[in-house]
């Protein structure tokens, strides 16, 4: 199961009841930030959810919007005793701007490790999900993120009791590991079927409508998407400034097959979202204007 939290959905600056862009996910222990905007650690506070289990922070640009409040974040991990490692992701130059916001903070009880994004599309392994990032079209360079977590094939006991594979390694073999056993190396394809479908997640904003995000958000149980400007007559406002509409959001949607489609980063002068979805849900029935600390927790199909 993968929890999912829109901490803040605001763009360009705060308002009394929206904080600015970030992104949590939660899997078996491991959470997961995307962006770190302005309020973020009052976002994290409100849903009542932890500092210490963030072991990734992934940021789209370094706009201020999305990374001003990481050196906030920071001291907080850090006077909470932390010790453990924190990875920094993001485009090339992360570490030199996270090392000049750390002018506030320049002493940490924990490791910052930062894998700088180069090329168009990077893939990253950890604590049991895939983390891959994509390049998008913005006025600075930017990066949209999938978080996806396969799940293997059902475990076949008659093809386990066929090729004589003792019991106490059923368990083993079905999480994945291979074993070598009194001169026999035993497989995890010999018991497993073929792999079910996993969970995904996309997230994307500030950038134009691009192929890049159909292809990478293609079959997502869960698409965010950047909806800079919902009212009609911006369209040449969000081509100027490299934003999306609301439409062109909903029309990204419906290309890529997602299951369902949240808004986010609003501009400051869209104070009510929810008024302008009547065109959006015509072209993608399952769209939802995204708030401040709205949650899902995203499961495995039921067989």
């Amino acid at each position: 199961m993968l929890d999912i939290c829109l901490l803040g959905t605001g763009g360009m600056m705060p308002l009394p009841r929206r904080w600015l862009t970030a992104l949590m996910a939660r899997y078996n222990g491991s959470s997961i930030l995307i962006d770190c905007g302005e309020g973020t650690q009052i976002a994290i506070k409100e849903k009542g959810w932890s500092f210490k289990p963030i072991d990734v922070i992934c940021f789209t640009h370094f706009h201020g919007d999305h990374i001003s409040g990481l050196p906030g974040l920071l001291l907080t991990m850090g006077n909470a005793e932390r010790n453990e490692p924190l990875t920094l992701i993001g485009p090339k130059g992360l570490e030199r701007v996270v090392n000049a916001l750390r002018v506030i903070a320049p002493e940490l009880p924990f490791e910052l490790r930062f894998l700088e994004i180069t090329n168009p599309e990077e893939t990253f392994e950890m604590n049991g999900y895939r983390i891959r990032a994509f390049r998008v079209n913005h006025n600075v360079v930017c990066y949209g993120y999938s978080i996806e977590i396969d799940r293997a094939g059902r475990f076949d006991v008659t093809r386990a009791k066929e090729k004589e594979i003792p019991m106490p390694y059923w368990s083993r073999l079905q999480k994945g590991e291979t074993i070598e056993a009194d001169g026999k190396i035993y497989t995890p394809d010999m018991v497993l079927g073929e792999p079910r479908k996993g969970i995904k997640l996309t997230y994307c904003t500030d950038t134009r409508p691009v192929k890049a995000i159909s292809d990478n958000a293609a079959g997502s149980d869960l698409f965010i998407c950047e909806g800079m400007y919902g009212e009609p007559g911006k369209e040449q406002k969000a081509v100027e400034h490299k934003h999306m509409t609301f439409t062109e959001a909903a029309n990204l949607a419906k290309e890529a097959g997602v299951k369902e489609l949240w808004l986010t980063h609003y501009s400051p002068s869209l104070i009510h979202p929810e008024e302008f979805m009547g065109d959006v849900q015509k072209i993608f029935p399952n769209a939802y204007p995204g708030k401040d600390c709205k949650s899902v927790e995203l499961d495995f199909d039921e067989e």
